[in-house]
């Protein structure tokens, strides 16, 4: 599929999904034009909500970029949640040992330290991967499940006396910079933003301009082919598996060390941030400016969500449009059909004319 056709089946299910969304307004008895202006406000129409819509959009660029690579590299990193969970939660404890330490000692190292810990999660099921040849889908969905358990039993019995959550890190988390919150009127938004920037651009060089990025795609087309041509599949899906793992972990450090400054987990519910960054990076065709995009309509939508129950909407229909986004981002050969047949069609007009226009 090329680039442009992959860009207008992302378009084209943001526009379905919308469309669907106004029909269930419609028939519950909302006007959708009100429900997306309040939508639009509550996620554009402040400095408060542009910031919050950012926050928002922080850890699902990474999130997004962690399934990219793996994606690229012929694997389905379903276990980004998980790894996302293990960053969050490694670098959150990082952070309470070097409480007393000097900030720009402190979180640094909360952040590599997060990032390790999302790598070596996704390591175990490359490892699996590349010398047993086991399913990395099943594998990374059932590694989500003992994150969240083991996850869980170090905070309640390890980080506290049996507590739902960690102490916090500071007054406010690490990452929060007064001017960014003075600038949106006092927004949750971060400088894990420009984190997220950079790391986009680095996977875009990585990805595009550098050996590993010519392996790793390589190992996605024809694994037998690229271990014929010299180049280590084993090694190239282990090391697809940990940059992935690694993205995702900072994912999970954005929300520990930017968004909340601590850890909880309730009724054992891996982060959704995991989840949603798979969607974000289909929606985003895989490549780091559109994840970038894409990461900022989920930011928007999230954010916007509460803001239409002043309309008396129900928010729950934003998640309903994107579900129904995240459906035809997966469903594309609908659309990819749709569009062939189109092209066919216009092809036989233009050929049905110039039979004519010969004929005469």
């Amino acid at each position: 599929m090329s680039s442009f056709k992959k860009i207008f089946v992302s378009l084209a299910s943001v526009i379905l999904g919308l469309i669907f969304g106004a029909i269930l307004m419609l028939a519950f008895g909302h006007d959708p034009i009100q429900g997306y202006q309040t939508l639009y406000k509550g996620a554009f129409g402040t400095p408060f909500s542009i910031g919050q819509t950012i926050r928002a959009a922080t850890p699902l660029i990474f999130t997004g970029l962690g399934f990219a690579v793996a994606y690229i590299a012929g694997f389905f990193n379903i276990g980004l949640a998980g790894q996302a969970l293990w960053g969050w939660f490694v670098s959150v404890w990082v952070g309470l040992l070097l409480a007393d330490a000097p900030l720009w000692i402190m979180l640094p190292l909360a952040i590599i330290a997060g990032a390790i810990a999302g790598g070596l999660w996704a390591g175990i099921a490359g490892v699996l991967k590349a010398y047993f040849s086991t399913s990395e889908v099943i594998v990374t969905i059932m590694l989500n499940y003992v994150s969240i358990y083991v996850v869980d039993y170090l905070i309640r019995y390890v980080l506290t006396d049996r507590a739902d959550r960690t102490p916090s890190i500071g007054d406010t988390p690490p990452l929060r910079m007064a001017w960014l919150s003075e600038l949106t009127q006092n927004s949750t938004i971060h400088a894990g933003i420009f984190l997220a920037i950079i790391a986009a651009v680095v996977v875009l060089i990585v990805m595009s301009r550098t050996t590993l990025g010519f392996e790793l795609k390589s190992v996605g087309l024809n694994p037998f082919a690229s271990d014929y041509a010299g180049m280590s599949a084993k090694r190239n899906i282990i090391l697809a598996m940990l940059i992935s793992g690694a993205l995702a972990g900072l994912g999970g450090a954005m929300n520990g060390l930017g968004e909340f400054g601590f850890i909880n987990l309730q009724n054992g519910v891996a982060p959704a941030i995991g989840f949603n960054g798979m969607a974000v990076a289909l929606l985003g065709v895989n490549h780091p400016i559109g994840i970038i995009f894409a990461a900022l309509l989920f930011g928007a939508l999230n954010t916007g969500a509460p803001a239409m129950t002043f309309a008396k909407i129900p928010s729950e229909i934003v998640q309903i449009v994107i579900g129904i986004i995240i459906f035809f981002v997966g469903a594309s050969y609908i659309i990819t059909y749709c569009w062939d047949k189109l092209a066919r069609r216009r092809d036989q007009l233009s050929n049905n004319v110039s039979q004519e226009e010969e004929g005469a």
